[in-house]
């Protein structure tokens, strides 16, 4: 066992702070080797002991840091001790909180360096913020860094600088370290060639590096972090870091690549224990074969026969009446110099005879809600095995044959049909039997409040998820934060992030469909990566009472030449029986993302149609106007009255919301009303109104008038939601106007609901005032008087109304009427025993508070008493 693997093989936890870490001896080493600690995965052994190119070595372990001391195998280096400061040592290294834990390393480190490498494993962690420094080495002048060698991951990328950031000269790889997993870090200069690697891999190379680390400082450097940026506004490192390594020479490829196997096997090995593919031993449709893995690995593909399954999954099944066929499919997992190769064999089914896919196609139509259906239902009119499926519906005036629902009176029972499907193909036919069950409709009711879910931002954690407020009665513009301002909703998929909320009704009124984009900024995505390749899908809830929500689903509504799916939301077209859902995207004249520049491309409202937000149509340019300055449109937002639709619309040219008018909502030639809406309106944090996105509009439930609601948000200088209003839509006119809105709404809607809804919303969310209750202070007394026993009961009115008090006991019972405040009703009951054994006397008041009358109970106890 070498000295290195000794240091590293012991292993324990232990809570560190400000524990000074340096040079041990190799006998110190040894004894911790021998101590029995759990080993980790040994460190390379690259610059070993007798490595005299080696500088300084921190392995910032647990066992490195037992003790208060770590090993640096630097032969006869000068550089002792580092401070760990606030982190905790763990066997996998220092975890670091992001707010003020990291390492304070030697002064002087980079002196007399001409060549050097740094090396370090690091785990930065989903919710960094940005920016950050995973290591700077240098100097510091007031709040900037005053020459530095630093790495960050946002994007990945070493500097090195004699001054500020400007002199800085920079190797990049030119997007973002993965979170969340291990990652090898390795830089190195010889000369004026800087080389960047990750996980043991060359990334990048530049060769007109002309700083020296020696010239840092002219050789004094007392700001040399690990977790820490040397900008005072910039934040600290939230992970993990180890094996910290210095050197004054650049190591070789084949030394960059060692120096990442520990960490490189550790990810592949966890990659290729749980890759998965699912079910495959009956196979009919193509597969998903993922080509990166949860740790980082790279997953390429080969197939035994690419005839029947091909190596990016395209599926052909065997012919009708031939054999299925058996295929192997080789995964080859890389990260860095590491490889591994897993095997899945794969069962593919022979394509299904005429009349197996008949039946097969009758038999497995699914239809969203059959149990609880509200509103038109899409009847599928082909099947899985391609047979073309026809409808007879048992009841017509209830569900047409193509799916179109006239529900039950409120207060008439549900009506159960019959539908019956014909499955053909190559003149077979198979039929199937499903029972739709149409609830009535629901009971009329006024609108008597609202509902505002909505998104905080991307400045915290869950600052992207779904939020609920409900207004405080009937007023648009004060508002009650629910579930005590935490999230209500949050997502489990796709990107894990959830912004521009929007909920739309049923035409029926008792359903509803929440909508969100699926998109998480917070922890070091951009918007600029996020419209070159961000996600396709719609992120979708459904809920029939605003307080159960359905599972989460994705649904892809975009097409592969699409960069994002940005703000969705919908509008019910009555006219033809179902809901257009629309979006922003960028497009681009390729599926293929690498190499994707949103400077080349615009934003363009799109738009699809479903009745069920299940199954959509394929995606419509709706909006496509590139404006001047070479941008589109966002977040459109629609209302109606008297038939006409007013369409809102952010105008990317302004950076603040147009409105058009249309009487067909698919119309892609809308008359315009007015641009640069609210513009110049009285803004509550001062100055005006400049700009604005995320547009909800609704109609007061009490006026005849409309409120609007844009948000201005902080990466255009803004602070959150601002309101106004207008008593005409063609005029183009709106008012700012004062509101207490939540804490931080971004990107919502505003929803006009009845009181029970509100009432429910409120129940299940809000806190809800304690029922009021009468103040009493009541006193039980047994006692004894001439050999017999007594119970006496005391009760004061406590309260600020006069109540009516009640005394009840085993003994009897007695009433008091308006007992004033600060007076008591006072009762003796004899037990006409010489005994009495322990039981209990209940005092009951009952008053008028604030014009409700009110009923409060208190129940003592009293011990045994005996009087013989």
């Amino acid at each position: 066992m070498t000295e290195e693997t000794t240091r590293r093989a012991a292993r324990r936890r232990r809570r560190t702070t400000g524990i000074a870490v340096g040079l041990v001896g190799a006998l110190a080493a040894t004894m911790l080797g021998s101590a029995g600690a759990t080993a980790a995965p040994v460190a390379s052994a690259v610059g070993g002991a007798d490595d005299a190119g080696l500088v300084a070595w921190y392995p910032l372990d647990a066992a490195s840091t037992s003790g208060g001391t770590t090993a640096n195998l630097a032969a006869g280096s000068t550089f002792g001790a580092a401070t760990v400061n606030g982190a905790q040592a763990t066997a996998d290294g220092l975890t670091l909180d992001g707010t003020d834990d990291y390492v304070d390393l030697p002064d002087d480190i980079l002196a007399g360096l001409t060549d050097a490498t740094v090396s370090l494993d690091v785990l930065v962690a989903t919710d960094q913020a940005t920016p950050y420094f995973i290591y700077g080495l240098g100097n510091s002048s007031g709040s900037n860094g005053n020459g530095y060698l630093f790495t960050t991951g946002n994007a990945y990328r070493t500097s090195i600088a004699t001054g500020n950031w400007s002199t800085e000269q920079t190797v990049t790889k030119g997007s973002n370290l993965t979170r969340g997993v291990w990652k090898t870090l390795t830089y190195t200069l010889s000369g004026t060639t800087a080389t960047l690697y990750e996980d043991g891999v060359q990334v990048e190379q530049a060769t007109n590096v002309t700083t020296d680390p020696g010239q840092i400082g002219a050789g004094a450097t007392t700001a040399n972090y690990v977790g820490r940026s040397l900008y005072s506004g910039d934040r600290y490192l939230k992970g993990q870091v180890r094996d910290f390594r210095l050197y004054d020479r650049a190591v070789t490829a084949a030394e960059a690549a060692e120096l990442a196997t520990e960490t490189s096997t550790a990810a592949v090995d966890a990659d290729a224990a749980t890759l998965d593919l699912g079910v495959t031993s009956a196979v009919t449709a193509d597969l998903v074969l993922p080509t990166a893995a949860a740790q980082g690995s790279l997953v390429t593909w080969s197939s035994s026969d690419p005839a029947v399954v091909s190596a990016t999954g395209d599926v052909t099944r065997p012919a009708a009446g031939e054999d299925d066929a058996t295929v192997t499919l080789t995964a080859l997992l890389t990260r860095g110099a590491v490889a591994r190769t897993v095997t899945f064999e794969v069962t593919v089914l022979a394509e299904l005879d005429a009349a197996e896919a008949a039946q097969w196609d009758a038999e497995h139509v699914s239809i969203p809600n059959l149990d609880d259906v509200r509103g038109n239902i899409t009847l599928p009119d082909e099947g899985v095995n391609g047979s073309s499926l026809t409808w007879v519906s048992g009841d017509t005036a209830t569900i047409s044959p193509t799916g179109e629902v006239t529900r039950p009176a409120s207060g008439e029972q549900a009506v159960v049909v019959q539908l019956t499907v014909t499955a053909s193909t190559d003149g077979e036919t198979a039929t199937h039997v499903y029972e739709a069950t149409v609830l009535p409709l629901p009971a009329e009711a006024d609108y008597e409040g609202y509902f505002f879910p909505y998104f905080e931002g991307e400045s915290t954690p869950d600052g992207e998820s779904v939020y609920f407020s409900v207004s405080d009665g009937n007023d648009p513009l004060d508002w009650i934060e629910l579930n005590e301002g935490e999230p209500v909703l949050t997502s489990e998929l796709g990107e894990k992030g959830l912004r521009d909320p929007f909920i739309i009704r049923s035409p029926e009124g008792d359903r509803f469909y929440l909508l969100a984009t699926d998109l998480r900024i917070y922890g070091g995505n951009d918007f600029g990566n996020a419209q070159e390749r961000g996600s396709l899908n719609l992120m979708i809830w459904e809920s029939t009472d605003l307080v159960h929500w359905s599972d989460q689903r994705a649904v892809k509504v975009s097409s592969d030449y699409a960069g994002n799916t940005w703000a969705p939301e919908a509008f019910y077209d009555a006219q033809r029986g179902e809901y257009i859902v629309y979006w922003a995207s960028a497009l681009y004249p390729t599926t293929e993302t690498d190499g994707r520049r949103i400077s080349t491309s615009y934003q363009r409202m799109m738009y699809a149609t479903t009745r069920d937000f299940v199954t959509f149509t394929e995606p419509q340019v709706w909006i496509d106007e590139k404006r001047g300055n070479g941008l589109g449109m966002i977040d459109s937002s629609i209302v109606e009255e008297d038939g006409t639709y007013y369409r809102f619309t952010k105008d990317e040219a302004y950076m603040i919301p147009r409105l058009e008018r249309s009487t067909d909502l698919r119309s892609t030639d809308w008359e315009l009303v007015a641009e640069k809406i609210g513009l110049g309106q009285p803004n509550p944090w001062g100055g005006t109104f400049t700009n604005g996105e995320g547009p909800t509009a609704f109609r007061s439930n009490t006026e005849e008038k409309w409120y609007l609601f844009m948000d201005q948000p902080s990466y255009h200088g803004g602070q959150g939601y601002m309101a106004f209003e207008s008593t005409d839509l063609d005029s183009g006119d709106w008012t700012s106007v004062d509101a207490h809105l939540p804490t931080s709404p971004r990107h919502g809607t505003v929803l006009p609901i009845t009181a029970a809804e509100q009432a429910a919303v409120l129940a299940a969310y809000g806190d809800e005032p304690p029922a009021p209750e009468l103040a009493l202070d009541v006193q039980v007394v047994p006692r004894c008087l001439a050999g017999k026993a007594y119970v006496a009961v005391r009760a004061t009115n406590a309260d600020e109304v006069p109540v009516d008090i009640a005394l009840s006991t085993p003994y009897g019972a007695k009433s008091f009427a308006d007992v004033a405040p600060g007076k008591n009703a006072y009762q003796s009951f004899a037990v006409r025993a010489p005994s009495a054994a322990a039981a209990g006397v209940t005092v009951t008041a009952t008053g008028v508070v604030e014009g409700e009358t009110v009923t409060s109970t208190e129940a003592l106890d009293f011990g045994a008493v005996d009087c013989a």
